[in-house]
Protein backbone atom coordinates (compact mmCIF):
# COMPACT_ATOMS: atom_id res chain seq x y z
CA UNK A 1 0.00 0.00 0.00
CA UNK A 2 2.73 2.48 0.97
CA UNK A 3 4.72 1.61 -2.18
CA UNK A 4 1.72 2.30 -4.38
CA UNK A 5 1.13 5.59 -2.60
CA UNK A 6 4.71 6.67 -3.31
CA UNK A 7 4.10 5.90 -6.97
CA UNK A 8 1.14 8.28 -6.82
CA UNK A 9 3.39 11.05 -5.46
CA UNK A 10 5.32 11.10 -8.76
CA UNK A 11 2.20 11.78 -10.83
CA UNK A 12 -0.37 13.35 -8.51
CA UNK A 13 0.65 16.76 -7.14
CA UNK A 14 -2.33 16.76 -4.75
CA UNK A 15 -1.13 13.67 -2.90
CA UNK A 16 2.46 14.91 -3.08
CA UNK A 17 1.51 18.19 -1.37
CA UNK A 18 -0.20 16.16 1.35
CA UNK A 19 2.96 14.12 1.79
CA UNK A 20 5.05 17.30 2.18
CA UNK A 21 2.63 18.52 4.86
CA UNK A 22 3.01 15.17 6.62
CA UNK A 23 6.80 15.50 6.61
CA UNK A 24 6.64 19.03 8.02
CA UNK A 25 4.36 17.91 10.84
CA UNK A 26 6.56 14.89 11.47
CA UNK A 27 9.60 17.17 11.88
CA UNK A 28 7.64 19.62 14.05
CA UNK A 29 6.60 16.95 16.54
CA UNK A 30 10.04 16.04 18.01
CA UNK A 31 11.05 19.72 17.94
CA UNK A 32 7.99 20.49 20.07
CA UNK A 33 8.86 17.74 22.56
CA UNK A 34 12.47 18.93 22.67
CA UNK A 35 11.30 22.51 23.32
CA UNK A 36 9.05 21.37 26.16
CA UNK A 37 11.81 19.29 27.75
CA UNK A 38 14.28 22.18 27.57
CA UNK A 39 11.73 24.92 28.29
CA UNK A 40 12.76 26.60 25.04
CA UNK A 41 10.94 28.80 22.56
CA UNK A 42 8.76 26.93 20.06
CA UNK A 43 9.13 29.31 17.10
CA UNK A 44 10.65 26.58 14.91
CA UNK A 45 7.69 24.25 15.41
CA UNK A 46 5.24 27.11 14.80
CA UNK A 47 7.00 27.88 11.53
CA UNK A 48 6.76 24.25 10.46
CA UNK A 49 3.06 24.08 11.39
CA UNK A 50 2.40 27.27 9.43
CA UNK A 51 4.27 25.86 6.41
CA UNK A 52 2.26 22.61 6.63
CA UNK A 53 -0.95 24.65 6.70
CA UNK A 54 0.14 26.53 3.56
CA UNK A 55 0.89 23.26 1.75
CA UNK A 56 -2.50 21.89 2.79
CA UNK A 57 -4.17 25.08 1.56
CA UNK A 58 -2.41 24.70 -1.80
CA UNK A 59 -3.41 21.05 -1.91
CA UNK A 60 -7.09 21.78 -1.34
CA UNK A 61 -7.13 24.61 -3.87
CA UNK A 62 -5.42 22.40 -6.46
CA UNK A 63 -7.88 19.52 -5.88
CA UNK A 64 -10.76 22.02 -6.13
CA UNK A 65 -9.40 23.24 -9.46
CA UNK A 66 -8.85 19.69 -10.78
CA UNK A 67 -12.22 18.27 -9.72
CA UNK A 68 -14.37 21.33 -10.31
CA UNK A 69 -16.10 21.00 -6.93
CA UNK A 70 -15.37 21.73 -3.29
CA UNK A 71 -12.70 19.19 -2.16
CA UNK A 72 -14.73 17.27 0.38
CA UNK A 73 -16.23 14.48 -1.76
CA UNK A 74 -14.30 11.53 -0.29
CA UNK A 75 -12.53 10.47 2.89
CA UNK A 76 -9.09 11.54 1.65
CA UNK A 77 -10.19 15.09 0.85
CA UNK A 78 -12.14 15.22 4.09
CA UNK A 79 -9.12 14.19 6.17
CA UNK A 80 -6.91 16.73 4.41
CA UNK A 81 -9.48 19.44 5.10
CA UNK A 82 -9.66 18.34 8.73
CA UNK A 83 -5.86 18.49 9.01
CA UNK A 84 -5.92 21.98 7.53
CA UNK A 85 -8.50 23.03 10.12
CA UNK A 86 -6.55 21.44 13.00
CA UNK A 87 -3.29 23.14 12.04
CA UNK A 88 -5.11 26.48 11.71
CA UNK A 89 -6.72 26.10 15.14
CA UNK A 90 -3.34 25.14 16.58
CA UNK A 91 -1.77 28.31 15.17
CA UNK A 92 -4.55 30.37 16.75
CA UNK A 93 -3.96 28.66 20.10
CA UNK A 94 -0.21 29.24 19.90
CA UNK A 95 -0.82 32.87 19.03
CA UNK A 96 -2.81 33.21 22.27
CA UNK A 97 -0.15 31.39 24.34
CA UNK A 98 3.32 30.98 22.89
CA UNK A 99 4.28 27.77 24.63
CA UNK A 100 5.79 24.59 23.17
CA UNK A 101 3.25 22.63 25.23
CA UNK A 102 0.48 23.59 22.80
CA UNK A 103 2.45 22.29 19.82
CA UNK A 104 3.52 19.11 21.63
CA UNK A 105 -0.08 18.32 22.56
CA UNK A 106 -1.87 19.38 19.36
CA UNK A 107 0.54 18.37 16.57
CA UNK A 108 -0.07 14.59 16.93
CA UNK A 109 -3.74 15.08 15.99
CA UNK A 110 -2.87 16.75 12.67
CA UNK A 111 -0.07 14.27 12.03
CA UNK A 112 -2.35 11.27 12.51
CA UNK A 113 -5.04 12.75 10.24
CA UNK A 114 -2.75 13.47 7.29
CA UNK A 115 -0.76 10.28 7.88
CA UNK A 116 -3.94 8.18 7.79
CA UNK A 117 -5.06 9.95 4.63
CA UNK A 118 -1.70 9.56 2.87
CA UNK A 119 -0.71 6.02 3.81
CA UNK A 120 -3.72 4.05 5.07
CA UNK A 121 -6.49 4.86 2.60
CA UNK A 122 -6.83 2.74 -0.54
CA UNK A 123 -6.39 4.44 -3.90
CA UNK A 124 -10.11 4.38 -4.70
CA UNK A 125 -10.75 6.60 -1.66
CA UNK A 126 -7.95 9.00 -2.60
CA UNK A 127 -8.86 9.69 -6.22
CA UNK A 128 -11.35 12.41 -7.09
CA UNK A 129 -14.75 11.41 -8.45
CA UNK A 130 -17.82 13.30 -9.71
CA UNK A 131 -20.31 14.39 -7.09
CA UNK A 132 -23.50 12.40 -6.69
CA UNK A 133 -26.66 14.39 -7.53
CA UNK A 134 -27.55 15.00 -3.86
CA UNK A 135 -24.20 16.73 -3.29
CA UNK A 136 -24.49 19.07 -6.26
CA UNK A 137 -25.81 21.88 -4.15
CA UNK A 138 -24.61 25.20 -2.81
CA UNK A 139 -25.20 23.71 0.64
CA UNK A 140 -22.11 21.50 0.20
CA UNK A 141 -19.62 24.26 1.00
CA UNK A 142 -21.78 25.74 3.75
CA UNK A 143 -22.63 22.55 5.62
CA UNK A 144 -19.57 20.35 5.19
CA UNK A 145 -16.94 23.05 5.65
CA UNK A 146 -18.61 24.31 8.84
CA UNK A 147 -18.92 20.76 10.23
CA UNK A 148 -15.26 19.99 9.45
CA UNK A 149 -14.10 23.25 11.02
CA UNK A 150 -16.16 22.44 14.10
CA UNK A 151 -14.52 19.00 14.32
CA UNK A 152 -11.10 20.64 14.06
CA UNK A 153 -11.85 23.13 16.84
CA UNK A 154 -13.37 20.45 19.06
CA UNK A 155 -10.49 18.03 18.51
CA UNK A 156 -7.88 20.67 19.33
CA UNK A 157 -9.89 21.82 22.34
CA UNK A 158 -10.27 18.25 23.58
CA UNK A 159 -6.61 17.41 23.16
CA UNK A 160 -5.70 20.60 25.04
CA UNK A 161 -8.01 19.38 27.81
CA UNK A 162 -5.98 16.19 27.81
CA UNK A 163 -2.97 18.43 28.30
CA UNK A 164 -4.66 19.92 31.38
CA UNK A 165 -4.75 16.43 32.90
CA UNK A 166 -1.20 15.36 32.07
CA UNK A 167 0.60 18.65 32.85
CA UNK A 168 -0.26 18.49 36.56
CA UNK A 169 -1.25 14.84 36.82
CA UNK A 170 -0.31 14.42 40.48
CA UNK A 171 -1.46 17.85 41.61
CA UNK A 172 -4.75 19.43 42.47
CA UNK A 173 -5.46 22.09 39.87
CA UNK A 174 -6.74 25.42 41.13
CA UNK A 175 -7.96 27.28 38.07
CA UNK A 176 -7.97 30.98 38.88
CA UNK A 177 -9.62 32.06 35.65
CA UNK A 178 -13.39 31.98 35.60
CA UNK A 179 -15.44 29.09 34.28
CA UNK A 180 -16.11 30.98 31.05
CA UNK A 181 -12.41 31.22 30.29
CA UNK A 182 -11.90 34.90 31.02
CA UNK A 183 -10.61 36.88 33.94
CA UNK A 184 -7.99 35.66 36.35
CA UNK A 185 -5.23 37.29 34.35
CA UNK A 186 -5.29 40.25 36.76
CA UNK A 187 -5.93 40.57 40.46
CA UNK A 188 -6.77 43.59 42.55
CA UNK A 189 -5.19 44.40 45.89
CA UNK A 190 -5.35 47.27 48.36
CA UNK A 191 -2.32 49.20 49.54
CA UNK A 192 -1.97 52.19 51.85
CA UNK A 193 0.08 55.18 50.76
CA UNK A 194 0.24 58.33 52.88
CA UNK A 195 -2.70 57.09 54.93
CA UNK A 196 -4.74 56.69 51.74
CA UNK A 197 -6.18 53.39 50.58
CA UNK A 198 -5.34 52.66 46.94
CA UNK A 199 -6.61 49.79 44.80
CA UNK A 200 -4.09 48.49 42.27
CA UNK A 201 -4.32 45.87 39.57
CA UNK A 202 -1.48 43.38 39.37
CA UNK A 203 -0.85 40.70 36.75
CA UNK A 204 -1.13 37.02 37.61
CA UNK A 205 1.31 34.48 36.22
CA UNK A 206 -0.98 31.67 35.15
CA UNK A 207 0.23 28.08 35.35
CA UNK A 208 0.49 25.82 32.31
CA UNK A 209 -2.66 23.95 33.35
CA UNK A 210 -4.59 27.21 33.67
CA UNK A 211 -3.46 28.40 30.24
CA UNK A 212 -4.39 25.07 28.66
CA UNK A 213 -7.76 25.10 30.41
CA UNK A 214 -8.53 28.57 29.08
CA UNK A 215 -7.44 27.72 25.53
CA UNK A 216 -9.36 24.46 25.61
CA UNK A 217 -12.53 26.19 26.71
CA UNK A 218 -12.30 28.86 24.00
CA UNK A 219 -11.59 26.30 21.29
CA UNK A 220 -14.44 24.02 22.36
CA UNK A 221 -16.84 26.96 22.57
CA UNK A 222 -15.99 27.97 19.00
CA UNK A 223 -16.29 24.36 17.84
CA UNK A 224 -19.64 23.89 19.59
CA UNK A 225 -21.09 27.00 17.95
CA UNK A 226 -19.86 25.84 14.53
CA UNK A 227 -21.26 22.35 15.13
CA UNK A 228 -24.64 23.86 16.00
CA UNK A 229 -24.66 25.88 12.77
CA UNK A 230 -23.53 22.79 10.86
CA UNK A 231 -26.33 20.61 12.25
CA UNK A 232 -28.96 23.25 11.44
CA UNK A 233 -27.65 23.76 7.89
CA UNK A 234 -27.48 19.98 7.44
CA UNK A 235 -31.13 19.62 8.46
CA UNK A 236 -32.16 22.29 5.97
CA UNK A 237 -30.12 20.64 3.22
CA UNK A 238 -31.53 17.20 4.06
CA UNK A 239 -35.06 18.53 3.78
CA UNK A 240 -34.21 20.07 0.42
CA UNK A 241 -32.51 16.92 -0.91
CA UNK A 242 -34.51 14.07 0.64
CA UNK A 243 -37.67 15.71 1.93
CA UNK A 244 -36.88 15.02 5.58
CA UNK A 245 -35.29 17.27 8.20
CA UNK A 246 -33.88 14.36 10.21
CA UNK A 247 -33.64 10.69 9.26
CA UNK A 248 -31.59 9.24 12.16
CA UNK A 249 -28.84 8.32 9.75
CA UNK A 250 -25.81 6.92 11.69
CA UNK A 251 -23.75 10.04 11.00
CA UNK A 252 -26.62 12.30 12.07
CA UNK A 253 -27.14 10.30 15.26
CA UNK A 254 -23.48 10.40 16.25
CA UNK A 255 -23.24 14.09 15.39
CA UNK A 256 -26.15 14.68 17.78
CA UNK A 257 -24.38 12.62 20.47
CA UNK A 258 -21.26 14.70 19.88
CA UNK A 259 -23.30 17.90 20.28
CA UNK A 260 -24.82 16.62 23.53
CA UNK A 261 -21.41 15.69 24.99
CA UNK A 262 -19.95 19.13 24.37
CA UNK A 263 -23.19 20.77 25.52
CA UNK A 264 -22.66 18.88 28.78
CA UNK A 265 -19.08 20.19 28.90
CA UNK A 266 -20.24 23.79 28.56
CA UNK A 267 -23.09 23.22 31.03
CA UNK A 268 -20.71 21.95 33.71
CA UNK A 269 -18.51 25.01 33.30
CA UNK A 270 -21.20 27.66 33.05
CA UNK A 271 -23.71 26.41 35.62
CA UNK A 272 -21.86 23.93 37.82
CA UNK A 273 -18.62 25.92 38.00
CA UNK A 274 -16.47 22.91 37.11
CA UNK A 275 -12.89 23.77 36.18
CA UNK A 276 -9.68 21.92 35.48
CA UNK A 277 -9.73 18.14 35.42
CA UNK A 278 -13.46 17.48 35.73
CA UNK A 279 -14.59 19.22 32.51
CA UNK A 280 -11.36 18.03 30.87
CA UNK A 281 -12.54 14.43 31.28
CA UNK A 282 -15.83 15.32 29.56
CA UNK A 283 -13.90 16.93 26.70
CA UNK A 284 -11.69 13.84 26.36
CA UNK A 285 -14.83 11.69 26.10
CA UNK A 286 -16.01 14.05 23.36
CA UNK A 287 -12.75 13.45 21.50
CA UNK A 288 -13.54 9.73 21.16
CA UNK A 289 -17.15 10.47 20.20
CA UNK A 290 -15.88 12.59 17.30
CA UNK A 291 -13.59 9.75 16.21
CA UNK A 292 -16.56 7.36 16.10
CA UNK A 293 -18.76 9.94 14.36
CA UNK A 294 -16.19 10.91 11.76
CA UNK A 295 -14.09 7.77 11.15
CA UNK A 296 -16.21 4.95 12.56
CA UNK A 297 -19.21 5.52 10.31
CA UNK A 298 -16.94 5.60 7.27
CA UNK A 299 -15.16 2.40 8.29
CA UNK A 300 -18.53 0.67 8.42
CA UNK A 301 -19.57 2.21 5.10
CA UNK A 302 -23.21 2.67 6.12
CA UNK A 303 -25.64 5.52 5.87
CA UNK A 304 -26.15 8.45 3.54
CA UNK A 305 -23.07 10.27 4.84
CA UNK A 306 -20.52 7.50 4.31
CA UNK A 307 -17.53 8.25 2.08
CA UNK A 308 -17.18 4.57 1.21
CA UNK A 309 -16.20 1.39 2.95
CA UNK A 310 -12.57 1.52 4.04
CA UNK A 311 -11.95 -2.12 3.14
CA UNK A 312 -13.31 -1.86 -0.38
CA UNK A 313 -10.75 -2.92 -2.93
Amino acid sequence: MIYSNFNIFTVDPVVFLGFIAFLLLLIALPISFWSVAGNRNSSASRLLIAAANLFLTSQLILRWWQSGHFPISNLYESLCFLTWGCTLMQLFAERAWRSPIVSAVATPVSLLCIGFASFALPENLQSSSPLVPALRSSWLIMHVSVIMCSYAALLIGSILSFGVVIVDFNKEINIRNSSIGSGGFRQSSDIFLNNQKLNIIEPINMTSAEQLDSLSYRSITAGFLLLTVGLISGAVWANEAWGSWWSWDPKETWALICWLVYAAYLHTRLTKGWQGKKPAMVAIAGFFVIIVCYIGVNLLGIGLHSYGWFFDS
